[in-house]
């Protein structure tokens, strides 16, 4: 698959680490891997990181100077999409939806919010439940109207575009794997807007690679979030000119990790962002990786995985922990000393 034909920026900290987690697995029964996209680099790095290669790259090829994406208050990909207009010197304006209902100063101003404003982006915040895609086209006019040539980026970059960068890292995983004689069985990951796994999937059966791909989903139903991916993939596949390549039963997710809602804290994901940190030294957010290493916890602990090499990739969002310091408790570890 030749994927040098498509524009990108070659920014990305690559190939990122694939490592075992001897500590989890002893604690799981199972054994887990994990593919480090939380090192991509780009402010802290993550799983946008390899989209926005590709999606800046189409960017700069049409004569943009301002990017334009929609999230969550605390959207990893508005972050990173803003680290690389910083570095590429483009202007960048990002739609945050307020899809909690937190009014803690924390999680609206710090973490990803304070990360925004200091690589230069601008940001709009608009209540729950409104059309995203619909308020980015009128912003995206208001900016041209006073000159910017704009390049919109779906929430997420989740588009055939941004589903290349995660073609590639299957590329990329298959590659670390066939070196070091691993035979993996299954990949595990959060999935949420789909590019990530539209284009882990799309990757694995252009390469005729029998490897399962399962994305525990961060928001949507499950027969929602498998239709959104199939469609991505679909797409994506189309783009590399390979149409067919996948099917339906190729994408699979899991949603019964989600709890009340998108961005919404669950017990079983701060158990999960406790375990990683204090068995592997590795650090996951509460919204994505937390939710999918959630899933990963539980479907060991009830033997799905038995006598399987599963690999968990870290979509990254650490930066996002200063946002949700109030789910953790602060006082549990503190030992007082003199009297």
């Amino acid at each position: 698959m030749h994927l040098a034909r498509f524009p990108r920026l070659h920014l990305a900290h690559l190939p990122t680490p694939l490592e075992h987690m001897p500590r989890l697995s002893k604690e799981l029964g199972a054994e887990i891997w994990i593919k480090r996209d939380d090192c991509t680099g780009m402010s802290t790095g993550g799983n946008k990181t390899r989209k926005l290669e590709f999606l800046m790259a189409e960017a700069i090829e049409q004569g943009a100077d301002m990017v334009m994406t929609q999230g969550a208050t605390q959207t990893n990909h508005g972050r990173q999409t803003a680290a690389f207009a910083a570095k590429l010197g483009l202007k960048c304006h990002i739609l945050l939806e307020d899809r909690t209902g937190y009014q803690d100063g924390n999680y609206n101003h710090n973490g990803n919010v304070l990360l925004d404003h200091l690589h230069g982006a601008t940001t709009q915040k608009f209540p729950g439940g409104h059309d995203m895609v619909a308020e980015m086209e009128r912003a995206a006019q208001a900016k041209r109207a006073e000159g910017h040539k704009v390049y919109v980026i779906p929430g997420g970059g989740s588009n055939p575009t941004g589903a290349l960068g995660y073609v590639n890292c299957a590329f990329e995983l298959l590659s670390q794997a066939n070196t070091a004689g691993l035979k993996i069985d299954r990949v595990v990951h959060a999935t949420g807007s789909s590019g990530t796994q539209a284009g882990l999937v799309t990757g694995m059966c252009a390469m005729n690679a029998p490897i399962p791909v399962l994305g525990i989903g961060t928001r949507a139903p499950q027969p929602k979030q498998e239709q959104m991916v199939y469609d991505l993939a679909c797409k994506t596949a189309e783009k590399l000119g390979c149409p067919g390549v996948v099917t339906r039963a190729d994408v699979m997710a899991n949603t019964d990790y989600v709890g009340d809602g998108y961005g919404l804290p669950t017990a079983s994901g701060l158990e999960a962002i406790q375990m990683f940190a204090e068995l592997e030294g590795i650090l996951l957010d509460p919204c994505y990786s937390a939710k999918g290493a959630a899933g990963l916890i539980d479907l060991a602990r009830k033997g799905a995985f038995k006598d399987q090499r599963i690999v968990f990739v870290h979509t990254g969002g650490a930066a996002a922990l200063g946002g949700y310091d109030f789910a953790f408790d602060h006082g549990a570890r503190w030992v007082e000393i003199g009297g």
